[in-house]
Order: structure tokens, then sequence, then C-alpha cells
């Protein structure tokens, strides 16, 4: 299993996940810089993710859609703040509707992503969300938010052992 560790913080409003990655961290980096392979592990298995736009840069934007198994369409979009590659991103990433415009109905949430070298062959991945508030915290995660993100990157190691062929 990729994931190693999941922190829910309801003090600081957090929700930390952890993975280990047998890869340096500039191969790891690739799944977030390269909107293809950000297809192939964003969304969960059963919820494959269609990236339309990534423009990934201070100021960009990312959008994107996962199919579910009965061909419904949930849209998202992240807002990027900071990327230093291949250490790091920053974004706030949030629902969309059908149109792609974000769904002010949902809440949003900061996200901070953190690769750092375990060693001369592995990554640390650290993914930490930042919520609103409580409640925000509290629906994302009765949504499955915690499931679906560790099923998402558990599809990471296939994906880097791909590209290192």
């Amino acid at each position: 299993m990729t994931v190693i560790d999941v922190q829910k913080n309801p003090e600081a409003l957090t929700l930390t996940l952890t993975a280990r990655f047998d890869a340096p961290p500039a191969r790891v980096w690739q799944v977030w810089e390269d909107p293809r392979k950000l297809e192939r592990w964003w969304g969960p298995p059963t919820y494959p993710a269609t990236v339309v736009d990534h423009e990934l840069k201070p100021g960009g934007a990312v959008t994107y859609f996962m199919t579910g198994p009965e061909g419904d369409k949930h849209h998202g979009w992240w807002r990027i703040r900071s990327v230093e590659a291949p250490y790091g991103l920053e974004f706030e990433d949030g629902f969309a509707d059908d149109a792609g415009r974000p769904n002010p109905d949902m809440p949003t949430m900061s996200v901070r992503v953190r690769l750092a070298a375990d060693g001369e062959t592995s990554t640390v991945m650290t993914v930490e969300s930042t919520f609103p508030t409580a409640e925000a915290m509290e629906q994302l995660v009765s949504m499955g938010m915690v499931e679906g993100i560790t099923a998402a990157m558990g599809q990471i190691d296939a994906l880097l052992a791909d590209s290192a062929a």
C-alpha cells in the first residue's frame, strides 16, 4: 500500500496523507506535472479522471472531471498558488458544476504537497488538506475523501513502474 499514514486533525482543520514511493522526487513529481499521468491516478480506480486544463504554474488552473461507473461526471478545479518543482505544490481545490464553474455550494480546501527524498531512490510525499471550517472538513470526509484519495494514490506505484521502463 502506497499510503503509509493518514492523520485527521479537527483542531487544525487538516487531513494529512503520507505516502512512500520507490522513485526519486523528480520522477514522482511527474505524476503531478504531466496531465496524462495525473489522469491515471487522480481519481479512485472506479472514477477515472480526465484533465481538461493543466496550467501548473502560480496563478494557473487545473480543471478535470471524474467519470463514475454509471457514466456520471463529477467536475473539479484547482487554483495553483505555488510550484516548487520537483519538491512542492500548493493549490486551492474545489468542486465544479457541469460547465466547470466553481460550485459555491461545496467547500473548498487548501492543499499543500511536499516531496522529500528518502535515501537515493525513494520519496515520501505528504499531502495536507486544510479546510475552512470543521463542518466543511466533516462534510468532505463523510463523502469518502479519505478512502477516495487513498485508493487514488494506490495507483501511483504502477504508474511509476511504467515510467521507469
